[in-house]
């Protein structure tokens, strides 16, 4: 049997073992129009579907696993997301996914799915700030206590750890100053403790790094961002063991109402297709930019796994089967190089966001973001500004020519 399969049943599957990640990023999950015979999938944008009676119940709480149903109604489960929730969960090699409106829907997903009043939750004290300003700022109205910890310092972990700390959250490599936390190291704390590792692998992408190997018991992703690839679809995604998944699919899908729409998972899928292609032309264009960006007289300080300077780079070179396509630098005045980007450049967009297939900068001022969203003190914020200074620019890199892109940001950090 090919992997293209000579039947539409042999086409309809889940993931396979046998082959590998590129394979699968093109593969896995699809399924093979049975009229049309046409190999790419379909967007099935109906809500509804026909019902035989007895085979589903009126209510989802009825149901322990919707996905073991007819597709019903939507909001449960909707053919086209369900290739794009089984080709993620191939890629990360876990049973299953479910995915979600936003990658902060993933987010608040699983925190309402599997958080009570009464428990704990530790998170990177750098972390994408929705979900740093979730648990800090939302969760204690419902009863669960956070703290914010620097996990890549094992005995602050172990010191922050309560009997009723229920989730470890970490962000590999967290955004922006690509911080790595050690996941093996960490996930045996968790693991010793009967403590549940969650990892947003947003940045890194299976392409880096695929956490459940490391330990992790759930992954998730901003869609959005490298899985997607091209700035044209929200979305998100969290993968693990079936039941814990099915426990996420029920709070994020059916009670939040966060779920993906048809055509956005179509997107999606379209952007998995070049998921490995594009990541590693980034990554390899990212270590020359790194290494440009290094030597120019406007820089001060340039932090990528990639490259020997970064504190980490043992770990990374451990962790990462790729470097990843995202960049931290620092300039001497951060106000006026950000005004002297934004006119300047030609070829980078000054934007927010990251992972596109354009390349993307934009500046995050230090003190603006620790009073918004951090708040860290005394040795805590001592510690990031050894990574941050008075402020990064967090510059993604995109599909252009490397010479451009250099060439770019040459001419517009110059005098």
């Amino acid at each position: 049997m090919t992997i293209g399969g000579s039947s539409p049943s042999e086409r309809n599957r889940g993931h396979n073992a046998k082959f590998g990640l590129e394979t699968l990023a093109l593969h896995a999950g699809l399924n093979t129009d049975p009229d049309t015979r046409a190999i790419g999938p379909n967007i099935s944008m109906s809500v509804n579907h026909l019902v035989v009676p007895g085979e589903g119940n009126f209510s989802a709480s009825a149901n322990n696993d919707l996905t073991a149903l007819p597709y019903l109604y939507s909001r449960w489960t909707n053919p086209t997301v369900r290739q794009l929730e089984k080709r993620v969960a191939a890629l990360e090699g876990t049973d299953d996914s479910v995915a979600t409106a936003t990658g902060i829907a993933a987010i608040a997903a699983t925190y309402f799915a599997l958080l009570s009043s009464g428990d704990h939750i530790i998170i990177s004290d750098v972390s994408y700030p929705g979900a740093n300003e979730l648990a800090q700022r939302q969760l204690p109205r419902f009863g669960v206590e956070t703290t914010p910890v620097n996990l890549s310092r094992i005995e602050d972990l172990k010191a922050a750890i309560r009997p009723n700390t229920k989730i470890i959250l970490a962000e590999v490599p967290c955004n922006p100053i690509l911080r790595l936390t050690d996941l093996a190291a960490v996930s045996e704390v968790a693991r010793n403790h009967g403590i549940m590792l969650v990892v947003d692998s947003t940045i890194a992408t299976p392409v880096a790094t695929r956490p459940i190997s490391f330990g992790a018991d759930l992954v998730i992703h901003s869609l959005t961002k490298y899985m997607n690839g091209h700035g044209d679809a929200l979305g998100g995604i969290v993968s693990g063991r079936k039941d814990l998944v099915e426990k996420i699919r029920k709070s994020g899908g059916v009670y939040l109402g966060a779920t993906l729409s048809a055509q956005n998972a179509w997107l999606i899928l379209r952007g998995i297709d070049t998921l490995f292609p594009r990541v590693t032309m980034m990554s390899n264009t990212a270590l020359r930019v790194a290494e440009f960006l290094s030597e120019h007289q406007k820089v001060i300080a340039v932090t990528y796994p990639g490259l020997e300077s970064h504190p980490q780079h043992e770990l990374a070179k451990r962790q990462m089967d790729v470097f990843g396509g995202m960049i931290s630098f620092q300039t001497a005045d951060l106000t006026n190089t950000c005004i002297q980007l934004s006119k300047r450049l030609q070829v980078i967009h000054y934007s927010v966001s990251l992972g596109h297939q354009r390349s993307i900068i934009c500046s995050l001022a230090t003190d603006e973001l620790n009073e918004s969203t951090w708040q860290m003190h005394g040795a805590e914020l001592e510690e990031y500004r050894k990574w941050a200074g008075d402020g990064v620019f967090r510059l993604s890199i995109g599909l252009e020519t490397p010479e451009d892109i250099i060439a770019d940001l040459d001419q517009a950090l110059s005098p």
